[in-house]
């Protein structure tokens, strides 16, 4: 089979009406999830597991192994919650043949794919129940039910032969949607899955299949507005795509302090403006998560540094015109390279105020309180309002994370 390099395939906007509160409310259990869901097969096993993949990788193998404990009931702690974030994104996903269209989340920050909470699954000839069980849980939400092997379509030019999914019997915490495209490391599907240790995702497969030539995806946005459910990203699989992005990809390892360690987290350090530091080498993971979550003390810094309250209506950090006018970027030093939120980048999209059960002429920040201090081995959540100004790169192959800026880093959308 000849290579295709990179495949791109757009994904949809989805701006939901929960309500600021409602939001905080679940990216903070998510962050609470991650600081006390360390990995149901304990850290030393986690790193172990991640080792000998990574080696596998390289000699070419990729395979599902039996469990070390045989079967057993999947964990509750392998990924975390996107389903009520205030900005989702959202892809349509074939699965079967014929294929049926499921409508499925994007979450960097799990790892399992599965279908049913909407739309029930549709079995074809080329659905195979495994009999095995599925259970994740994602900190305000959950599914459970069976392991199929399918096909699965992302595009035309990405189609998975034989893709692990989990056909849900029960979900919980998901409206509107079918299920999750997970794209987390493969570590997280651990303990899901009755009877094996892990379980490829679907870039593992493209990639084991030959249909990419990489193990990695690249993740462009568009910033968010008050329009919805409408196509402003896209995945890039098996590479990435030198028109999304300005400057060169700049690449740092995936930590080694737990818990971030277990997702797509990295060591960084935070300035505002030009003074000091409010934090310094803290490990930050890229998941589902909405807004911009600082570690308690990082997060009073910082709101002493700009001279914002908190909006007794939505719980979130408010500024007047006039701060706004004197609010400084934020530079995130990641490896050897400064990135930059500009102020502009740090405040809720205006137009969409009403999403938040807000005033249509208040100014609202992005940044919120982690609600646990620094030093616990995550002390920031880089969501959806940080990355939609940068291209990411999750590569697996190489355990390691990219980020560039793009044409709207700068942008005055908000």
């Amino acid at each position: 089979m000849s290579h295709v390099i990179i495949r791109s395939v757009p994904f949809t906007t989805r701006l939901t009406q929960n309500g600021a509160r409602d939001i905080l409310a679940r990216d903070r259990a998510r962050a609470k999830k991650l600081l006390s869901g360390l990995h149901p097969h304990g850290p030393a096993a986690f790193h172990e597991a991640r080792k000998r993949r990574h080696h596998a990788r390289h000699r070419g193998v990729l395979q599902t192994q039996p469990a070390s404990g045989g079967g057993s009931d999947a964990a509750s702690d392998g990924s975390i919650d996107v389903t009520d974030a205030g900005v989702t994104y959202t892809l349509s996903v074939g699965v079967g043949s014929p294929a049926t269209q499921y409508t499925l989340l994007i979450d960097t920050g799990s790892s399992n794919t599965w279908v049913g909470a909407a739309t029930a699954f549709v079995p074809t000839s080329t659905s195979k129940n495994t009999g095995e069980k599925v259970t994740v849980s994602y900190g305000s939400g959950s599914f459970s039910g069976t392991e199929y092997t399918d096909t699965v379509s992302l595009s035309e030019d990405l189609v998975i032969q034989n893709q692990s999914i989990g056909v849900a019997s029960t979900a919980q915490g998901f409206n509107d949607v079918d299920g999750i495209l997970g794209i987390g490391p493969v570590d997280l599907t651990s303990g899901t899955v009755s009877g094996t240790s892990d379980v490829p995702t679907v870039t593992d497969n493209l990639f084991s299949q030959g249909i990419i030539e990489s193990d990695s995806i690249g993740i462009s946005y568009v910033p968010t507005s008050s329009a919805s459910n409408v196509a402003n990203g896209e995945i890039d699989f098996g590479g990435t795509d030198s028109s999304k992005y300005t400057g060169q990809i700049n690449y740092v390892p995936i930590t080694s302090t737990s818990p971030a360690s277990q997702y797509w987290g990295i060591d960084q350090s935070v300035t505002y403006g030009n003074g000091s530091t409010i934090l310094n080498r803290s490990d930050i993971v890229m998941s589902g998560t909405t807004l911009l979550m600082l570690a308690t003390d990082a997060f009073q810094t910082y709101q002493k540094a700009t001279g914002a309250t908190i909006d007794s209506t939505t719980g979130l950090l408010t500024i007047t015109q006039s701060q706004f006018n004197n609010l400084k970027s934020l530079f995130f030093k990641i490896g050897d390279t400064t990135f930059e939120l500009t102020a502009n980048a740090q405040i809720w999209p205006r137009a969409s105020n009403s999403a938040l059960g807000g005033d249509t002429g208040k100014i609202y920040l992005v940044t919120a309180d982690l609600g646990s201090n620094s030093g616990s081995g995550l002390d920031f959540i880089d969501g959806f309002v940080f990355l939609q100004r940068f291209y990411s790169v999750y590569d697996t192959g190489n355990n390691q994370l990219g980020l560039a800026t793009t044409q709207f880093t700068s942008a005055t959308t908000n």
